[in-house]
């Protein structure tokens, strides 16, 4: 093992106050350069790069050393700061206006040529990345991000400290309560035949805090679910978990808001205008067809079911006699959208789930569409008038069921922004969504299932809509979304045990099956608990946001992949049998 001596400087630390030192840098090469004779390498740590020079008439034995170096040897490297001559400096780099004139050279690890490059840049697939995450940790790009992470926790734990919440760990391993996702069970080996389960979120554990007179809480934490996987998806995940008593929803809002400004102003240099903009579900699905609706373009929605109701085109006046709606949107300058675009657009909707899409194209001659024969020109004139339609634009409607359609709306208003590029990718934009419903209706359970979680409030006005028409209960439930993202969510809890009993029978958990899955929330709720409220952010799509990122494997350190494999220590893998004999287990 070769001996070596210590840094005195990081390799991005070097300025032209520095010439004359005498240093010592130890890093990675970065870059080998041979110019026959003198010898450039860029010395590489996380923290910047420092280009060194060795001279075969300075130091013979450092020169000769030099030669042997490739990409990724780690090296501790001392010599002479120096300026660089005129002409010579790279502005790109911090340390640009300097070089360090080798003396000493010590190779303390040889390595084999990476799979690929160390660059910002790498065409490299995402398997081959996850399979040597060493390699791919060392690309500037991912040493930046999670740099910019460790931000996001220093502010996080500030703030919050500041405004008087105490951080408090809750358990790893605790009770199996599916209610969602599902969980990652854990056996135990001290009790046969019985299993942990990891939380999905320590939504119970923050209520009991609240009950024990912890009013203001809050916790970095890992949380798990074992669900199907997508960009901003992972099977463990870390969220900001926040929980208040004696509040309102908007106690909660002003605390989610104030650190959302903080992360903005100290990580971006961008003050965001507070209260934040907000609509309830209703609003958000009628004017974008999304409760996470991207805001940072138009394209929003008329509904012109009172126009139709009564036409003798039936596609529309039946979807509103059953209850349903016809909306739509105007594309501004559209109208010139060849066949072959409109029928892919068509097709496109039809693969929603959409029974068809009409459509008017408003050109030089006039209001152009197939339905013209059916709903008759007044009343398409009145349709277009309604939506705001002017010359060169298009129109474009779905009829179906109030939810069905809204959902279609928004999810061909995304496809349309996209064709067009309509996303303006600099502008960051945040709302609240409000007033969700209490419930929503399973067609696979055939039975009602909480929309957030089984622990939310009902709003006061709905209350005896509980047992007569749930699917119109709303909840004091709030998420904050960014950029059409969900970035928090969150609600004022149930705090008394007849109404959390009444919530658990509506979603079908009888009294039996409560007390077995939550009787220790229950039991909490005879001795006093304050009325609450919380909300959890989701810290790593919010990293993914705020630095720009598509995919937020790209600001986990150790993510896995969209089969939930972590292709680095091949995980999950096998166990021996001795393991699962301790266990009580076998494997069928």
């Amino acid at each position: 093992m070769a001996l070596f001596a210590k840094r005195t400087h990081t390799c991005g630390q070097l300025r032209t106050a520095d010439v004359g030192t005498v240093v010592t840098l130890n890093g990675w090469v970065d870059v080998r350069r041979d110019l026959g004779g003198v010898i450039f390498i860029d010395v590489r740590d996380r923290y910047g790069k420092t280009q060194v020079v060795f001279y075969p008439q300075h130091s013979v034995s450092a020169h000769a050393a030099a030669k042997q170096l490739r990409g990724e040897f780690v090296i501790s490297v001392t010599g002479t700061v120096e300026r660089r001559p005129d002409g010579t400096a790279n502005p790109d780099l911090a340390t640009g206006e300097i070089d360090l004139r080798a003396g000493e050279l010590a190779i303390l690890s040889e390595a084999e040529p990476p799979p690929f490059p160390v660059n910002d840049e790498t065409e490299a697939g995402e398997e081959l990345r996850l399979k040597y995450r060493f390699i791919d940790l060392r690309r500037p790009v991912l040493q930046r991000t999670l740099m910019f992470r460790h931000r996001m926790y220093q502010i996080t734990h500030d703030y919050f400290d500041r405004r008087g919440f105490i951080e408090i760990e809750t358990p790893v391993l605790m009770k199996s309560t599916p209610e969602g996702a599902r969980d990652y069970l854990v056996p135990s080996r001290l009790h046969p035949g019985k299993f942990y389960a990891l939380p999905q979120s320590p939504q119970t554990y923050k209520q009991i805090l609240m009950v024990s007179g912890f009013d203001r809480y809050v916790q970095i934490v890992k949380c798990f679910r074992d669900e199907d996987l997508r960009a901003d998806r992972q099977p463990e995940f870390t969220q900001i978990d926040v929980e208040m008593s004696f509040v309102t929803e908007e106690d909660v809002q002003e605390v989610a808001e104030g650190l959302m400004a903080r992360f903005f102003h100290e990580l971006k240099g961008i003050d965001i205008p507070l209260p934040l903009r907000r609509l309830t579900y209703r609003q958000a699905m009628e004017q974008y067809g999304s409760d996470k609706p991207d805001t940072r373009f138009g394209l929003t929605f008329t509904c012109v079911s009172d126009l139709v109701k009564e036409s003798p085109f039936r596609v529309f006046a039946d979807a509103v006699k059953q209850g349903g709606t016809v909306a739509g949107f105007v594309v501004p300058g559209a109208a010139s959208f060849t066949r072959n675009q409109m029928d892919s657009l068509v097709d496109f909707t039809r693969g929603l789930g959409a029974g068809g899409l009409v459509y008017f194209k408003w050109t030089d001659t006039g209001l152009e569409t197939a339905v013209e024969k059916f709903l008759g020109k007044e009343r398409v004139e009145k349709i277009a008038s309604a939506m705001g339609a002017r010359q060169g634009d298009l129109v474009l409607l779905v009829a179906d069921a109030w939810k069905k359609a809204y959902g279609i709306l928004g999810t061909l208003r995304l496809e349309m922004a996209k064709r067009l590029n309509l996303i303006d990718e600099n502008r960051n934009d945040l709302l609240w969504v409000t007033e969700f419903p209490m419930f929503e209706y399973s067609e696979e359970e055939k039975r009602f299932v909480a929309m957030h979680h089984p622990f939310t409030a009902p709003h006061p006005e709905d209350l005896g809509l509980l047992e007569t028409d749930p699917g119109k209960a709303r909840a004091r439930a709030y998420d904050l979304v960014m950029n059409g993202n969900e970035i928090a969510g969150g609600s004022i809890r149930i705090h008394e045990r007849t109404m959390q009993q009444r919530a658990f029978s509506l979603l079908g958990i009888g009294p039996d099956e409560a007390q077995v899955k939550f009787g220790f929330l229950l039991d909490a709720f005879r001795y006093g608990a304050p009325p609450h409220g919380g909300i959890a952010f989701g810290f790593d799509r919010m990293a993914m946001l705020l630095t720009g990122m598509k995919s937020i494997r790209e600001v986990m350190a150790f993510p896995k992949t969209a089969s939930a494999v972590s292709l680095m220590d091949d995980a999950p893998g096998s166990v021996d049998e001795k393991q699962l004999r301790e266990l009580h287990i076998r494997i069928v």
